[in-house]
């Protein structure tokens, strides 16, 4: 029986594997917005909290640069919209 390779998941929101988002680095893809435009990682609920760091670290690791190059990446507002009560608190 024949195994299948198995692919680091890194984007657990969107199924994004490490093997695509190597593919989108080969495809010149040097920062973290382009691979997330590429690949979709970091557009899930989480908004790239779970795997921005992981990303940057596959590009840092592939194009020799430190992690600190990649980031902080693009931010975005919350996906759902927040009470300023809320925000205040920090939740």
């Amino acid at each position: 029986m024949i195994e299948a390779k198995e692919s680091k998941v890194v984007c657990r929101c969107e199924e994004v594997t490490e093997e695509e988002i190597l593919e989108a680095i080969a495809m010149g893809d040097e920062s973290l917005n382009a691979v997330k435009r590429r690949t979709r990682a970091g557009m899930g609920l989480c908004q790239g909290k779970t795997c921005k760091r992981l990303v940057a670290a596959i590009l840092a690791q592939e194009l020799e640069a430190s992690v600190e190059a990649f980031l902080p990446g693009s931010i975005r507002p919350p996906v759902r919209p927040l009470s300023l009560e809320t925000l205040a608190k920090g939740e």
